[in-house]
């Protein structure tokens, strides 16, 4: 596996210390170190779902989940939901950039909550969140955990319901389903008013998630994935590299 060099090392650390305003724009790669797969990997979530034999996008829509919630939740249980995961380096370099004052936002594609967990305070979840579910019914709140242990006590077809009756599920956003407008607006504020972007995790083919980077106008644009992106010949900086073992190394 390649590591980001000692010249790219110092020269992200550099980047780093003359920005004023840094965004952080991570996708699923952000948390692979913390044992979460990522989806479109030769090991991902994609390729394990093949063998329910419909399309991933399918399988994680709003449509499929209402018509075989039983079966969504399945699969949800076994490859998307991680309660024991816990925070890599790149979530705890991220907290500490807050900390310091330099980092003014992260804006993840993740479900997982760990960078909450690793102390960043201003996270924008542009497809929610995991750890939230709620009743279909009535909208009332619960837990993972409550999510997982219903599941558990339902056996293999069960679907997790609320006091009510109603139908639980995670307020997520999945496929057929619209970004929440207010997270999407502020999380154009951040990377529009940033003058440092640093990209991580993610191949940028997710849209309209992805879309988001050209709203960017700011010194410097750092790319930190192990594939290549789209938008790589545009980076002042590019590493192809682990994002936890690289930002790691430049955040003290």
């Amino acid at each position: 596996m390649r590591k980001a060099s000692a010249p790219q090392i110092d020269t992200l650390k550099a980047l780093i210390t003359n920005a004023r305003r840094v965004v952080f724009f991570g996708g699923a790669g952000v948390s692979t170190e913390s044992g979460i797969p990522d989806f479109r990997s030769e090991d991902g979530v994609f390729k394990a779902l093949s063998r329910y034999g419909r399309s991933p996008e399918e399988l994680l829509s709003i449509g499929f989940f209402r018509r075989e919630p039983h079966t969504f939740y399945t699969y949800y249980k076994e490859l998307l939901a991680s309660p024991n995961a816990n925070p890599n380096a790149a979530h705890l370099a991220l907290s500490k950039l807050e900390q310091q004052g330099k980092l003014t936002a992260v804006i993840t594609q993740n479900i997982d909550g760990l960078h909450q967990l690793a102390g960043s305070k201003t996270v924008l979840e542009l497809h929610g969140s995991m750890l939230r579910n709620y009743c279909m019914a009535c909208g009332r709140r619960y837990t993972l955990r409550y999510v997982l242990d219903a599941l558990g006590a339902a056996g293999a077809a069960g679907v997790p319901r609320c006091v009510c009756g109603g139908m639980i599920r995670p307020d997520i956003v999945m496929y057929g389903e619209q970004l929440d407008d207010a997270v999407i607006e502020a999380a154009v504020s951040h990377i529009s008013a940033a003058d440092l972007l640093i990209v991580g995790g993610t191949s940028l083919v997710v849209y309209p998630a992805a879309g988001l980077l050209r709203y960017f106008s700011g010194d410097n644009l750092v790319v930190i994935n192990k594939s290549d992106t789209a938008v790589d010949e545009q980076a002042a900086l590019c590493i192809h590299a682990p994002i936890g073992e690289t930002l790691g190394a430049c955040v003290a």
